[in-house]
C-alpha cells in the first residue's frame, strides 16, 4: 500500500500571527517527511517474510511503523484546525463541551495546560472523542505512539502477564495460541460492521470549484514516470514567484493573469495540468478558463507544496 499526500487543508496566508513560511516549512518538511518515512516503511515490511524475519526486526519496524502512521494522521488534523477565530465556538460544539467539561472556559484552561506541558517535551495535546462514552476528553499523545489516530479497535489481546500468569505462567506462546482459537470472529465482525459506519475526516471541499477535476500530485507523478504527454503549467500568481526559487520539473510559469497572451502556445491534443501555491484558487481558476477555450485541463490538488512534500523534483526558477 502506498499512503497518499493531503493537500494543505488550511490558508497560509490567511492565518493571524502564523506565517505562511512556518506553514510551508511544517508542511513540506515535518508532514511530507513522516509520509515519506511511512511508505518506505511500509515498503520495507511487504517485502519481509514475517515467517523468516527475526521477530525484534519486525517488531521493530512496526513500532516505526505505527509512529510514523500517527505523525501524518495527526499532521492532517493540526492543519485542519487551523483558519478560523478561536474565540468564537459554535452552538453545538459549546453545548458539548459545557456538556463534558462544565463549561467551555474549563475545557479551554485544560486544553492549554495539557499543551503548556508539553512545551519542554514532545508530543500532542488533542480533543478527541470517544465513541464508547459518547464524550469529549482532551488527552496528550507522546513520540506519535500511544495510538493510531481515530482507530477504533475490534479485536485485541491483553499482553501484560497479568492476562495470563495463572494460567500458563511465563509461557506466553501457549497463551497466544490458545487465545487465537477462541476468538469470537462473530462478534469480530459485528464491532467491523459498526466501525464502517464512522465517517473518515471530511475531505477539503472547495465548492465553487466542484465541477473542476483534479488530480493528485501522485497521479501527476505517475503520469510523468509512465511518458505520458502532459503539459504541465505553473500559474502562481507573478508577485509570488518574484520570491520563489524553484518550480516543478517539467512545468513551465505562465502568467494567470495574462491566459490569453500565452494560451496559443498549448495543444489541444494533450492533457493540460495546472497547479499554483496550495491548490486553492489560481489554480482552480486557470483549468477553468483553459477548460472553456477547449482543453482537456485539470488542476494538481495540493498545489507547488503538496508536489515538494511528496519530494517531486524541481528545478530552479529562472
Amino acid at each position: 500500500m502506498k499512503y497518499q499526500l493531503a493537500p494543505l487543508f488550511c490558508r497560509p496566508w490567511a492565518l493571524n500571527g502564523i506565517s505562511p513560511r512556518l506553514i510551508e516549512s511544517h508542511y513540506e518538511n515535518n508532514y511530507g517527511g513522516a509520509l515519506n518515512r511511512l511508505n518506505a516503511l511500509t515498503e520495507e515490511l511487504e517485502l519481509l517474510d514475517p515467517a523468516t524475519t527475526p521477530a525484534h526486526v519486525l517488531g521493530r519496524l512496526k513500532r516505526e511503523e505505527s509512529a510514523a502512521l500517527n505523525s501524518t494522521l495527526l499532521h492532517e488534523l493540526y492543519f485542519a484546525s487551523l483558519g478560523g477565530d478561536g474565540r468564537v465556538v459554535p452552538d453545538a460544539m459549546a453545548e458539548a463541551l459545557m456538556r463534558d467539561f462544565g463549561s467551555v472556559d474549563r475545557w479551554r484552561q485544560e486544553f492549554i495546560a495539557l499543551a503548556s506541558g508539553l512545551a519542554n517535551d514532545t508530543g500532542w495535546a488533542l480533543l478527541t472523542y470517544v465513541p464508547r462514552d459518547g464524550r469529549l476528553i482532551n488527552q496528550t499523545a507522546m513520540d506519535h505512539r500511544q495510538s493510531i489516530a481515530g482507530g477504533i479497535p475490534i479485536l485485541a489481546i491483553d499482553m501484560y502477564e497479568h492476562a495470563y500468569h495463572l494460567d500458563f505462567g511465563a509461557n506466553a506462546t501457549a497463551y497466544i495460541a490458545t487465545f487465537m482459537r477462541n476468538i469470537e470472529w462473530n462478534a469480530v465482525q459485528g464491532r467491523y460492521e459498526d466501525a464502517v459506519k464512522v465517517a473518515p475526516p471530511r475531505r477539503l471541499e472547495q465548492k465553487e470549484f466542484g465541477d473542476v477535476p483534479a488530480m493528485s500530485v501522485e497521479e501527476v507523478a505517475a503520469m510523468l514516470a509512465a511518458g505520458t504527454p502532459v503539459q504541465i503549467i505553473d500559474a502562481r500568481p507573478r508577485h509570488y514567484t518574484t520570491k520563489a526559487q524553484d518550480i516543478m520539473e517539467g512545468a513551465v510559469w505562465r502568467d494567470p493573469e495574462r491566459v490569453d497572451d500565452w494560451i496559443g502556445e498549448l495543444s489541444k491534443t494533450e492533457p493540460v495540468i495546472t497547479y499554483c501555491v496550495y491548490g486553492f484558487h489560481i489554480g482552480c481558476q486557470t483549468a477553468i478558463t483553459l477548460r472553456k477555450a477547449g482543453f482537456d485541463a485539470r488542476y494538481m490538488a495540493g498545489g507547488h507544496y503538496a508536489w515538494k512534500a511528496i519530494k517531486g523534483p524541481v528545478k530552479l526558477l529562472q
